[in-house]
C-alpha cells in the first residue's frame, strides 16, 4: 500500500477499506498522515470552520447508567441539576452565539428521553430562536420517535444529535441501560422526519485503536452528516474517573483515520479539547478536523471563542 494511493480514494471521496485503515493506524510518518487527510478534508469540506455551540437545556437527574457521564443519578459528581433552562438564558446564549458567528445551536437535554408536555416547551423556545436568529438550530433529546422528530422540525430543527459514543462491542462495556440499536432507531426517526442527523462519540474511554476503527466504519454505516469526535474528560465520581488520559498522539491519528474512513463528512472537534497542547490542537485543525464546538460544554468548561479564533487563523481557515 502507498499513502499517495490511500489518499487519492479519500480525494474522490470513497472510504479507505478497514484493511487499509489498519494500515494507517500503524503508519510511522504521523505527519505526512495528517497532511494527506488536511487535503481529503479540505477537498470535500473547504476552509471554512463548520462551528457550532450548545446549551445544558434540563441537566443532571439522568436515570441511564452510562459510565462517562457526570448528569448519571446514580453517579455523585456535584453536577448541577434542573429541569429547564430559564428561556431568556437560552435566548441570551443564542444571541451571543449568533452574534459571534457560529452557524450552529443546538439545546440538549439530560435524560433518556424527553416526555411530550416537555418537548412542546422546549418547541416554543425553538420556534422563539426560529423566528429571532439566523442559526441553523439542532436539539439532542435523547430516543425519540418519529413523531417527536416531527415536532422539532415544525419548531424550526434542522439537525437532531445522537452519538453512537463508540463501537457497539466496546458500548455494551460502558453502559446496560440502553443500545446501539436504540440509538439507530432515533437515526432512523430523525431522518424520516426529513432532519439531518450529527452522531459520533468520545474516544480514550479505554478502548483500542481497533475498536475507534470499529466505531468510524460503523458511523460510515450510519451515513450520518456531521460526526463530533469528544475526549474523554474523566470525571471525578464516574466509574471512568481514573481513566489514563489518551495520549495527544493517539488523539491526533485517530482524527486523521477517521477522514480516510469518511472522506465527505464534517468532523467536528467537541468537548475535551481543553487539556490539548496549542500545538495539537493545531495539528488537528490541519489533520482531518474541518468543525468545532465552541464555547462551553455540558459540564465541564472548553477553550474561549477568542482562542480559538486564533488557532482558525493559523491553520488556514476561515470563520
Amino acid at each position: 500500500m502507498k499513502l499517495d494511493d490511500l489518499k487519492g480514494k479519500g480525494l474522490r471521496g470513497e472510504p479507505v477499506s478497514r484493511e487499509e485503515a489498519d494500515w494507517l493506524a500503524a503508519y510511522p510518518d504521523l505527519d505526512a498522515l495528517c497532511d494527506a487527510a488536511n487535503e481529503i478534508s479540505r477537498r470535500w469540506q473547504g476552509n471554512n470552520v463548520d462551528s457550532c455551540s450548545i446549551v445544558n437545556a434540563r441537566s443532571g437527574r439522568c436515570g441511564e447508567d452510562c459510565k462517562w457521564c457526570a448528569q448519571a443519578s446514580r453517579h455523585h459528581t456535584g453536577c448541577d441539576t434542573y429541569n429547564f433552562l430559564d428561556p431568556e438564558e437560552v435566548m441570551k446564549a443564542a444571541s451571543d452565539n449568533d452574534r459571534e458567528g457560529i452557524r450552529k445551536f443546538s439545546l440538549v437535554t439530560s435524560g433518556r428521553s424527553v416526555v411530550k408536555k416537555d418537548l412542546e416547551a422546549f418547541c416554543e423556545v425553538f420556534r422563539s430562536l426560529s423566528e429571532n436568529t439566523g442559526l441553523h438550530l439542532c436539539a439532542s433529546m435523547g430516543l425519540l420517535g418519529e413523531e417527536e422528530m416531527k415536532m422539532l422540525k415544525k419548531a424550526g430543527v434542522r439537525r437532531y444529535h445522537c452519538n453512537m459514543e463508540t463501537s457497539d462491542k466496546f458500548f455494551r462495556t460502558l453502559c446496560t441501560t440502553h443500545t446501539p440499536d436504540d440509538k439507530r432507531r432515533t437515526i432512523r426517526a430523525a431522518r424520516a422526519a426529513g432532519l439531518e442527523v450529527c452522531s459520533g462519540g468520545i474516544i480514550g474511554m479505554g478502548e483500542s485503536m481497533a475498536d475507534r476503527i470499529d466505531f468510524a466504519f460503523e458511523l460510515l454505516d450510519l451515513d450520518v452528516d456531521s460526526v463530533p469526535i469528544n475526549i474523554l474528560n474523566p470525571i471525578k465520581g464516574t466509574p471512568l474517573e481514573n481513566t489514563p488520559l489518551i495520549s495527544e498522539e493517539d488523539i491526533i491519528r485517530t482524527v486523521a483515520l477517521f477522514r480516510f474512513i469518511m472522506p465527505t463528512k464534517s468532523l467536528r472537534f467537541a468537548g475535551g479539547r481543553m487539556r490539548l497542547s496549542h500545538k495539537s490542537m493545531l495539528r488537528i485543525m490541519t489533520g482531518g478536523m474541518n468543525g468545532v464546538l465552541m464555547g462551553d460544554m455540558l459540564t465541564t468548561v472548553s477553550n474561549t471563542i477568542a482562542d480559538d479564533r486564533v488557532l482558525f487563523q493559523e491553520a488556514g481557515m476561515q470563520f
